[in-house]
């Protein structure tokens, strides 16, 4: 049986709530969430060790016995990304498959540095959206696609991943510029890409569904909204990569994927304005 330590901010969060049935319940029981530490415990909420109880996992001190202990480990913090660096220097440095939740870092740069600390040790590393698993998105066809036009809900610096994330990987890399065209209420952002492919992401508001019109050389249209599990999809593809330490979704796009949101909260104060974006990770 594989154990999973689990690294995060504070432990009563939705993610860790949740991940460690479903990888039970995935695995049959082969893997198990069995160690854990966090920096602070939950403002309201279960402490550390409260949650630990309620969980059946051993808390431990310090990352390092986490580390010692596991052979997999998950660095969670799921709504505070600019954490992710500091709670991930000792697993980047394990050797052990690695997993950082989404959002994987607040910029382009830190999300450079966690990718290069990883390849320095030769430690698996890898992040994504859940969306990105929609087995809706999966079955887009790629080839000539001209124009997306996403929907979602949610605030832009938490909430816009589910979006970006699932265009980059229908779209490529080669983002070169971006512009907020929406409001605070309701953020909007247009993305330009190579050869003059488009994208926009909006956010009318938090009872807005998932889903994205995808417009093609020919003239066609086809209009995707997620109704898949894709949480499970997502868990199916975390427990592949701690059994093999195989990494399915490239850094690139995790890379291209940060750039954007980083410029795109710039970009909101200066709507209407192009930003260039740095060349793909």
């Amino acid at each position: 049986m594989k154990k999973i330590g689990f690294i995060d901010y504070y432990l009563d969060e939705w993610h860790a709530n949740q991940y460690p049935g479903w990888i039970r319940n995935a695995t049959g029981g082969e893997m198990e969430v069995a160690f854990a530490y966090a920096i602070k415990d939950a403002e309201h909420g279960l402490s550390n060790r409260e949650w630990c109880a309620k969980h059946g996992v051993t808390w431990c001190e310090t990352v390092e016995d986490v580390i010692a202990e596991s052979d997999v480990l998950i660095v969670l913090s799921p709504d505070n990304p600019e954490q992710h660096e500091m709670l991930a220097e000792l697993p980047l440095a394990s050797g052990k498959p690695t997993y950082i939740d989404k959002t994987f870092a607040p910029d382009r740069a830190a999300a450079l540095r966690l990718f290069e600390r990883a390849a320095k040790y030769q430690t698996p590393l890898y992040s994504s959206s859940a969306l990105r698993y929609a087995a809706e998105y999966e079955e887009v066809e790629r080839a000539g696609i001209k124009v997306i036009s996403s929907l979602g809900p949610g605030s832009f610096e938490n909430y816009s991943i589910h979006q970006i994330e699932p265009i980059i990987a229908l779209m490529g890399t080669d983002a070169k510029r971006v512009m907020f065209v929406g409001t605070e209420a309701a953020p909007a952002l247009l993305i330009e890409f190579g050869g003059g492919r488009q994208a926009t992401i909006q956010q009318p508001g938090h009872g807005c569904p998932f889903m994205m019109a995808v417009n093609y050389d020919s003239g066609a249209c086809r209009v995707v909204q997620p109704a898949s599990d894709y949480f499970q999809s997502f868990i199916r593809d975390l427990v592949a990569f701690f059994e093999t330490g195989q990494v399915t979704v490239p850094s690139a796009e995790t890379i291209t994927t940060m750039t954007i949101i980083e410029n795109g909260l710039i970009a909101a104060k200066q709507p209407y304005q192009w930003m260039e974006l740095p060349e793909s990770g």
